[in-house]
């Protein structure tokens, strides 16, 4: 008996001693230092959420990153493969059931859906300026970096790396490669029947819908636009009436269209289609590099421009190890691990050029990003701001019943 009361009263002093100890852990992050800060991460588990459809990037991310963290910071990277709307739906029920410690430490995140989060308290901040790496190695007055679709960001989220809207074509097929909405017109009236793009809400076609509009009524009227259907719909009048100018000319006569960028993608590389739109800017590299496109396969944008946009790390509001997802936010934004992400994925960094040392601008240059692409120099000197979050729902639902089959 005696025995099992010592061993019960071991027990007990063990297991306040660990209470006490993760107490200690629990620290006021917004008054905390970046040393604090580092401490109370050590030696625990990191949630990272986020579309898990890419391969390449799951493999980055599980290797690479995981591994960098690990032996830098002793943080466990746990990675989970999940659709945007399911993260939110899964926080918002959260936030329903006031539940105050989720399983949600980082958030792979943009555009509307970063507008929606943060307008309904899904996510945690300000964090950003805690971060040493914001000032290290970001800009901090890029538009980018104080907005995401127009949406003041406010601390809340960090950038994770930058895309691009890009149109590409097997030159081999058709040399000639449009640089405006006007030779694009032409381009499928050459064509006919062999150009296409994704049918909205599906984001690339969605982006490149966006562009049209800019194209045809320029860009900056909507960047302080208010989200009123009929204000919206008067002002992409002439892209709606363009685009079913184009409608015959397309793959099925713009009667439908392609259910997603996936589909569009197939499309291409079988021929049925002799031009691809991406928001991947160095995607031809990558299909070139596996054998799914011609060698002659190449990138081109518009004279006037693309959209362009980034793409950002949040943490949510209930996240049970903030601390630690602040850690590892702050090195997937460091130059070692921005130039692996360009390296071996073809993403474009969110590193400004003007604040990498010598020595790290030297390794960006040497990257070989492959074939049929457009330097980073050229894409960013055509490079068009992304649309209020708040105005794309609008033109989806105005395509959709001024362009299908019209």
């Amino acid at each position: 008996m005696k025995r099992i009361l010592a061993f019960l009263l071991a027990a007990v002093m063990v297991f306040g001693l660990t209470a006490c100890g993760a107490k200690e852990k629990e620290i006021d992050l917004n008054a905390a230092s970046w040393d604090q800060i580092l401490e109370a991460a050590k030696g625990t588990t990191v949630t990272f959420y986020g579309w898990g459809g890419d391969e390449n990037r799951n493999n980055w991310l599980n290797t690479t990153v995981a591994d960098y963290v690990k032996e830098n910071y002793d943080i466990t990277l746990e990675v989970v493969g999940m659709n945007i709307d399911e993260i939110l739906a899964k926080l918002s029920g959260e936030k329903q059931a006031g539940s105050k410690k989720g399983s949600i430490d980082m958030i792979w995140i943009n555009g509307e859906n970063f507008y929606s989060a943060k307008d309904n308290g899904l996510l945690w901040g300000p964090f950003t300026g805690k971060l040493p790496n914001m000032e290290a190695y970001i800009d901090l007055e890029d538009p980018e970096t104080l907005n995401d679709f127009c949406m003041p960001i406010d601390g809340y989220e960090a950038p994770y790396a930058k895309a691009q809207l890009v149109m590409y074509a097997d030159t081999a097929v058709t040399p000639d490669l449009p640089a405006s909405a006007e030779e694009l017109m032409e381009f499928a009236k050459a064509n006919p029947g062999k150009v296409t793009y994704p049918a909205l809400p599906d984001f690339t076609g969605s982006a490149f819908v966006r562009n049209i509009i800019y194209e045809i009524c320029g860009w900056e009227q909507f960047q302080t636009m208010e989200a009123d259907y009929e204000t919206v719909k008067a002002a992409v009048a002439p892209a709606m009436e363009y685009l079913r100018e184009l409608n015959p000319y397309l793959w099925n006569e713009g009667k439908t269209f392609p259910d997603s960028s996936t589909t569009v993608d197939a499309m291409f590389a079988d021929g049925e289609v002799v031009m691809n739109v991406s928001y991947s800017p160095f995607t031809v590299a990558t299909g070139i590099a596996s054998g799914t496109y011609t060698e002659t396969t190449q990138t081109f944008v518009f004279d006037k421009g693309n959209i362009g946009n980034t793409n950002y790390m949040a943490i949510g509001f209930n996240s049970p190890n903030k601390a630690g997802a602040m850690v590892v936010i702050n090195a997937i934004i460091s130059g070692d691990i921005q130039l692996t992400q360009y390296a071996q994925l073809r993403e474009l960094p969110v590193v400004a050029t003007e604040k990498l040392s010598a020595d790290e601008k030297a390794a960006f240059d040497a990257v070989d990003l492959g074939k049929g692409i457009l330097s980073q120099a050229e894409l960013l000197s055509h490079r068009l701001p992304e649309m209020p979050a708040k105005l794309v729902p609008i033109i989806e639902e105005i395509w959709l019943s001024e362009v299908v089959g019209k």
